[in-house]
This record gives C-alpha cells, structure tokens and sequence, in this order.
C-alpha cells in the first residue's frame, strides 16, 4: 500500500512523537550511525579522484531519494506508521517555527558553543551522542541563520528558478554547471559568500552546525529537508515530462568525467538499482 509522506507543519502531536521516538529506537540499536558512516564516506567533491556518486552530480537526487527511503524503511521497522515528514524550508523560515520545536527537534544552539540543549536530541537528554562525525564533538549542534553573518533561507522564487528549467543536467556533469535543474537545486552557485550557496547548499548553511559537511546525518533535519527536496523531484518531473535523468549513456574513455558519474541505466553505489529505477517511487510513497 502506497503511503504518504507529510508537510511537518501538519504533523499531529502523536505523529510528532512516534516520529521521533522511531529515530531515537534506530539511534539507540546503533543503525543510525550507518547512515551517518556511509554519508560521511560517499562524500566526494569535484577535485577529488573516484566517482561522485552523492554530490556534485547527475545521481544527487537519486542517491538522497534512496538514502531517504532506506531511513524510512527502518523508521517503519520499529514503527509501521511513522513516515519521513518534510521540511517546507519557503514557508517555515524562523528559527522558532516548525520544525524548530521542543517535542520535535529541538532548537537553536546556545550562542556559547552552539550546542543544541533543547528537545529530544539535546545532548543532556542522553539519548543522542555524536558517535559519527568529521570532527571529535559528541554533542548536536546548530547555528540556525548564522549569527556571526546572517543568510536567509531560499525563497519560493530561488526554489521556482530551479524548477523551470527543463534539462535535468548538462556537462561537465559537476559542481561548475550554471544550466540544469539538478545542480540549481543542489546549489553549487558562483562567487563567494552566501550567494555561492542556492536552494539545498544554502539549507545546510543556514542550519549550521552539525548540518555542515558530510556528517550532516547528525542532524535529523536533514531528512525532512531531502524529502523536500525529493518532492521537488517529483514536482520538476511532472512540469517537464518529455526531459529524464541525464547522463543517458555514460562519459566515454577520453572524457574527464569518464567513471566518475553514474549514467541513467548504471548501477548506484552501494546499492544494486539504476537512476532509471529511481525515477518512479509513486508505487512506494507520494507526498501530501
């Protein structure tokens, strides 16, 4: 039976709390820090040798679309009725708002080391060590609008510019691309400072902390801001039916991207399905 993933701001309390009790279960088993370990290891840039199979690249959106549904098919294990919500990051903008709250995430850091005291994955809780991470900190952090120089969250119009753009992906297939939907949401922009940092990049910023770099797992956010983004996914698709995941066919041997991008009908590490395979989940979840 299809199921639905739902608009966090609409979660009832008794949602709220089967949600987070669900995360809490799969932190405690120790199955959550593997997601956070294959992340951590998945996170390869643009300058760095061997494939870029989760970021600065065409299988972004299907790499995030599978790693959100293997989250959520454990969450269901221990809960049948939890879904992964998403985060509306155009509408919910305030650190104060959803999903920012005390039954829920949690909220800000406090200003003195950006540890996050409050909510259910508060440090002091003891239900939420840091075991996995890019640096030795055990406790979540968070720096919600960046105190020391503020950004803003992106706008419907930010989000809208990547959806109208009818390609999926153009060459080189990387971080420098300024054409493509793909990389307007992932958000590689030009430049330096906040207006380098679009759509998805600037979400992680703007929520600082822990949500900065490939640990960015820590956080429970970043589910609910990856099922967002892969809702947006499925809403380019729907708006530009005739345009399909791009590489068709993979960079050949003379080709500077040759083995370090996965075509449409290749195999995404670790797991044995194909971007093609993952265009289409519709028969799994939709979104309410």
């Amino acid at each position: 039976m299809v199921y639905v993933r739902k608009d966090v701001s609409t979660l009832t309390a008794g949602e709220r709390r089967r949600f987070v009790n669900a995360l809490l279960e799969l932190k405690r088993r120790g199955e959550y820090d593997e997601f956070v370990r294959l992340h951590i290891d998945v996170y390869t840039a643009d300058g760095e040798n061997g494939l870029r199979s989760a970021h600065m690249a065409p299988s972004f959106l299907p790499w995030h679309r599978r790693f959100v549904l293997e989250l959520e098919r454990a969450l269901r294990r221990v809960d049948s009725s939890v879904t992964v919500p998403y985060w509306d990051w155009t509408r919910n903008r305030k650190a104060t708002s959803v999903p920012w709250t005390k039954d829920l995430l949690g909220g800000n850091g406090r200003r003195s080391d950006r540890q996050v005291t409050t909510g259910p994955f508060a440090y002091a809780a003891g239900h939420w060590t840091i075991k996995e991470g890019v640096t030795d900190g055990r406790f979540l952090t968070r720096d919600l609008g960046r105190a020391a120089a503020p950004i803003q969250l992106p706008t419907k119009s930010e989000l809208q510019w990547a959806l109208a753009d009818p390609v999926y992906d153009v060459r080189p297939w990387n971080s420098t691309v300024r054409k493509g939907f793909r990389n307007k949401l992932e958000g590689w922009g030009s430049g330096s400072g906040s207006a380098s940092w679009l759509n998805h990049n600037r979400v992680h910023r703007w929520v600082g902390g822990a949500m900065l770099g490939g640990a960015s797992v820590n956080d429970p956010v970043f589910w609910m801001h990856h099922a967002f983004l892969d809702l947006q996914w499925t809403r380019w698709q729907r708006a530009h039916r005739s345009h399909r995941y791009l590489p068709a066919e993979p960079p050949g041997a003379g080709d500077a991207q040759h083995g370090r991008v996965v075509a449409r009908h290749e195999k995404l590490p670790p797991w044995d399905e194909t971007p093609d395979q993952l265009e289409d989940l519709s028969r799994i979840y939709r979104y309410g």
